[in-house]
């Protein structure tokens, strides 16, 4: 394996140079300022200087930190899990949809539980989706049912029973203390207590989701930043196949 060592660049190729952010617990002053060049010593940068900070009220600051990074890693040791499919164009789904299903696939998403942040699950389920790619609405062979945010898992459940849904389509984007974790470990224990986690295809996106992740909370598939809606629905038209294949 030919090793392929990268470290971050700023101005000149290698240089380490990085920029973070944090905030800290107390009001901005000189004092805060050089605890904030001191953490980023501490955080392992070399030469830090903070490049801005900005007073937030309430005994609280900003700080941007820019510094010399000194690690490096080997691109060719790295290796993501993420799900095996080939991604079609909305045309070819749609085909293939009727070709293989002969009906309308059924996808039921929402933002569960305390999650209020509607900004993943519509770029996936709404017509106009995001970025120049069209949303799952926009499909002729699936029917798309968004139920939005907050919404209880037992409800998404009831629901995807009544729409007699082919695929569950989960967005978590409000993620403080992993309560992410909680919520889709609930969501699948409920179809897996009602006997319906094998009848169902359940994905889950957001901003802190890998397919690592979902597979291991029960999930089919899982969907990270610059996911669209052609990556949802040509995995959930290939999984659908693959397991009418395998219980023939």
């Amino acid at each position: 394996m030919t090793e392929q060592w990268v470290k971050p660049y700023g101005d000149t190729l290698d240089d380490g140079r990085v920029q973070l952010s944090f905030t800290l617990p107390v009001a901005l002053d000189e004092n805060a300022k050089e605890a904030a060049r001191r953490l980023a010593l501490a955080m392992g940068l070399d030469e830090p200087a903070v490049s801005h900070a900005e007073d937030m009220g309430q005994g609280f600051s900003f700080y941007v930190v820019y510094g010399q990074c000194r690690h490096r890693v080997d691109l060719a040791t790295v290796q993501v899990a993420k799900p095996e499919f080939e991604v079609l164009d909305k045309e070819r789904i749609d085909a293939l949809i009727a070709q293989e299903m002969g009906r309308k696939m059924v996808v039921i998403g929402a933002c569960i539980e305390t999650d209020a942040h509607t900004v993943g699950i519509d770029a996936i389920m709404n017509m106009k989706g995001y970025n120049g790619h069209k949303g799952l609405e926009s499909y002729h062979q699936i029917r798309a049912v968004n139920l939005g945010a907050q919404v209880d898992s037992e409800a998404l459940v009831t629901r995807a029973i009544e729409e007699q849904a082919d695929v569950i389509l989960v967005s978590q984007v409000v993620t403080q203390k992993n309560i992410h974790l909680d919520n889709l470990t609930r969501l699948s224990d409920i179809l897996e207590a009602e006997g319906l986690r094998e009848r169902v295809i359940l994905i889950v996106g957001g901003p802190r989701i890998s397919h690592e992740l979902a597979k291991e909370l029960g999930y089919d598939a899982g969907f990270g930043v610059n996911s669209y809606a052609e990556d949802v629905a040509s995995f959930a038209i290939h999984e659908w196949v693959q397991r009418r294949g395998a219980a023939a």
